[in-house]
């Protein structure tokens, strides 16, 4: 058969295994794209039959050695790898670490800053004072007795009124409530003078639908009712009181009904001790008063009211000295003494005098010379 004697032929392709060498070196395969076997040698031609060549090229591919590992290339389809460690020496902030050359970003959070509260609108608080002030004056300045309380409540809205008014022409609210309360407290002063004099009206018809009654003496003590006792006896006829209707001379004593006692002495020249006081021609006399009753007797003021003989009043001496006036109180049965000097002109003979024990006791008169 013709086909026998080309089977040596067929085994020709087997120095292919040389023909690598002669070229370059194995490529890495790519991801794209499988890797492709060595192209026979072209110096022994396969033989054109297709079956024969077909079989021996699987078991060709397998006899090469292993080529040399490369580096692989990264897959599109890889996941991202992990981004490598920040450098040392500083905080890093969050989402990892940045790009070295990139713009700085954002430290720690910190406190926000607080935000300043919106400004309040303006306000009129003393409109408001000065319109409940007013209304109060008018009110409690037609009270009776109270009406001070209203005037002072007036005067009051008048001067916060005006500082309302001030307040709103500066911008502030409520300017005619201001105005208001001012003329308020002008209407609480009229309110309040109304209320004084309706407090007076109201006094004196308290005054005239009082009762009266009649308050004794302390000097003459009564212990029955005024309407119950009896009438009082008749006392002496002026004309026949010495003392009251015609005077006492210097030195003689005049006795109350009560018991009660006055005298004057005789005046006599008075020289002052005191080289600073100006005193011209002065008389002096001692005035004594004896509590004859049975109870304490209270002395005021008693002090003699003296007349030259062309009846002047008499000038009182002040000298450190005089007068030693009587004063406080004088028990029954004790007398009390006081030394009293005046000026008179220097041709005076006579003097007349009038004295009381007690502010309510009648004046005892007295006249005499000079002594």
């Amino acid at each position: 058969m013709p086909a026998t004697p080309q089977a040596p032929n067929a085994a020709a392709p087997a120095p292919a295994p040389d023909a690598p060498a002669q070229g370059p070196g194995p490529v890495a395969p790519t991801p794209d794209a499988p890797p492709q076997g060595p192209e026979p040698a072209t110096a022994s031609p396969a033989p054109a039959q297709g079956p024969l060549q077909a079989s021996p090229a699987p078991a060709q591919a397998t006899a090469y050695p292993a080529p040399a590992p490369a580096a692989p290339a990264p897959s599109p389809f890889a996941p991202p790898h992990s981004p490598p460690a920040p450098p040392t020496g500083g905080p890093v902030g969050p989402g990892g670490p940045v790009n070295p050359w990139a713009q700085p970003g954002p430290g720690y959070g910190g406190m926000p800053y607080s935000v300043y509260p919106p400004a309040a609108p303006p306000a009129n608080g003393l409109a408001v004072a000065a319109l409940v002030l007013g209304i109060s004056g008018i009110v409690i300045g037609l009270t009776p007795i109270f009406f001070w309380v209203g005037g002072v409540l007036a005067v009051t809205a008048i001067g916060i009124g005006i500082g309302a008014v001030v307040r709103a022409v500066g911008g502030a609210p409520r300017k005619t409530m201001a105005i208001i309360g001012t003329v308020l407290g002008l209407l609480g002063l009229g309110a309040s003078a109304a209320g004084l004099v309706l407090t007076g009206v109201i006094m004196d018809k308290a005054a005239a639908h009082a009762p009266r009654r009649m308050v004794p003496d302390r000097d003459y003590p009564q212990d029955t009712d005024p309407e119950d006792a009896p009438p009082p006896a008749a006392s002496p006829s002026p004309s026949r009181v010495p003392g009251l209707t015609s005077p006492l001379a210097f030195g003689e004593t005049f006795t109350y009904p009560n018991g009660i006692k006055v005298s004057l002495s005789v005046p006599k020249e008075y020289v002052t001790s005191n080289k600073y006081a100006k005193v011209g021609n002065a008389v002096q006399m001692t005035v004594t008063i004896t509590n004859g009753s049975a109870a304490a007797h209270d002395v005021i003021y008693a002090m003699p009211n003296v007349r030259d003989d062309q009846g002047m009043t008499a000038k009182l001496v002040y000298d450190g000295s005089v007068p030693k006036m009587i004063r406080g109180s004088i028990l029954p049965g004790e007398s009390a003494s006081g030394v009293v000097a005046f000026e008179v002109p220097e041709d005076t003979t006579n003097l007349s005098a009038d004295i009381s024990a007690g502010t309510t006791l009648d004046n005892v008169k007295f006249a005499g010379p000079v002594g």
